[in-house]
């Protein structure tokens, strides 16, 4: 049965330069699946410009009405939605996200399949793509330059300026570091990519038992995980299965690393039933040396007490004046640089593309393609024939 797939241009503003498949991704699927077709939908901001897809060889065409699978980034605007059809995209409704019910409803009412990408799982629940990777390079490329501007110590290019990761490894040969101590939290994509960066600049990789009781002549980082942050509020042993069913029992014990730690670089996923990372009040105590935070994972009034709004692409950094516990405008060795940005990876958009299309080809479209209703897509597909789907039943109220 022939399918016809349109790669739809990012209706939500402000606009999301990224695009789910590379002309070069789109002609392989074409070659790899006979029966389907792509129509590519003119975009003027996209990273990739129409010209690519045409030169490519593929179908760049307004009229998108008789395609069978819709494929963006981003939520799709109600007024966009062709009913009856199959739609991948971050919906951002899974959380009962305020701002997304109206179009969650709209997609019940026009009897659409949406496949979420943030609801692409394995059996143990484990995603399977995403932008992680780029969050983590981005963000830590972004933390490393805060830390420069800061001290007057070096100056990086910012990264949406740099048109590949290369000009972003290119831009950190020029970083020379004192003997200090990077921190960095969690063990996913996110973390993994932030990781990428320390590794590239060959910073010195130590156990957080190093970074706790020694002292060195050269820039070092650790990684910790939850078990190394939080403890039982009880005083039982740490029970990792535990924790992530009942994080509310727990307590943070993160301030021994607030007082040996120069950059934090959050990357860890927070529950908002888990203890934040350290308090405001705590942030104000004499032994707390963090003066750059990069809040990778940019949970508003999270993880992090003092993120309390997020930052841009174009400006990403705030000023926290912990004495104070407020934002200001003023740069100062006093202070504490945060980078807050909410959409990193769309400083590296090409980059980010062709990395997520590589994980589409790979992890997702064999299943679409081929066998609709296997598990994976199951499990991804929030609502089906105007209905929510068995998983996604506990978003009744939500949409009632």
């Amino acid at each position: 049965m022939k399918q016809t797939i349109a790669l739809i241009r990012e209706g939500k503003v402000p606009h999301d330069k990224r695009v789910a498949l590379t002309p070069a991704q789109c002609v392989f699927l074409e070659k790899m699946y006979p029966n389907v077709d792509f129509v590519i939908q003119p975009c003027e901001y996209r990273c990739i410009p129409d010209s690519e897809y045409i030169d490519a060889g593929l179908n760049v065409s307004e009229n998108i009405s008789g395609c069978d699978i819709f494929i963006g980034i981003k939520e799709v605007p109600k007024a966009d939605l062709i009913p009856g059809k199959i739609y991948l995209f971050f919906s951002h409704t899974i959380k009962k996200q305020p701002h997304n019910k109206d179009l969650l409803k709209a997609i019940l009412e026009k009897k659409i399949q949406l496949i979420d990408y943030e609801c692409l799982v394995d059996e143990h629940d484990n995603r399977i793509i995403g932008f992680g990777r780029f969050a983590g390079i981005v963000g830590a490329y972004n933390t490393i330059r805060a830390y420069g501007l800061k001290y007057k110590k070096f100056k990086l290019k910012p990264a949406h300026e740099c048109e590949h990761k290369t000009e972003l490894e290119k831009e950190l040969r020029k970083v020379k570091f004192d003997n200090i101590k990077i921190l960095l939290t969690g063990g996913g994509r996110v973390t993994n990519g932030a990781l990428e960066m320390l590794g590239f600049m060959k910073i010195r990789r130590i156990t957080s038992y190093e970074f706790l009781k020694f002292s060195h002549s050269e820039p070092t980082y650790t990684q910790i995980h939850s078990s190394d942050y939080n403890a039982a509020a009880d005083g039982q042993p740490w029970n990792k299965e535990h924790f992530y069913h009942h994080p509310e029992a727990y307590v943070s014990t993160f301030n021994k690393y607030a007082s040996r730690c120069d950059i934090l670089m959050h990357c860890a996923f927070w529950n908002p039933k888990a203890p934040v990372l350290f308090t405001k009040e705590e942030m104000k105590e004499s032994n707390f040396k963090i003066r750059v935070i990069g809040d990778i994972t940019c949970d508003i009034n999270g993880s992090i007490p003092s993120t309390t709004k997020s930052t841009t692409i174009d400006s990403p950094y705030f000023e926290y004046d912990q004495q104070q516990m407020k934002i200001i405008d003023e740069m100062t060795e006093k202070t504490i640089t945060t980078m807050a940005v909410d959409n990193l990876p769309c400083s590296l958009p090409r980059d980010a593309s062709e990395a997520f299309g590589n994980e589409l080809i790979e992890k997702v479209l064999p299943s679409l393609f081929l066998d609709r209703e296997n598990d994976l897509i199951s499990r991804a597909s929030i609502t089906l024939n105007g209905k929510l789907t068995e998983r996604y039943q506990y978003l009744t109220d939500y949409v009632s």
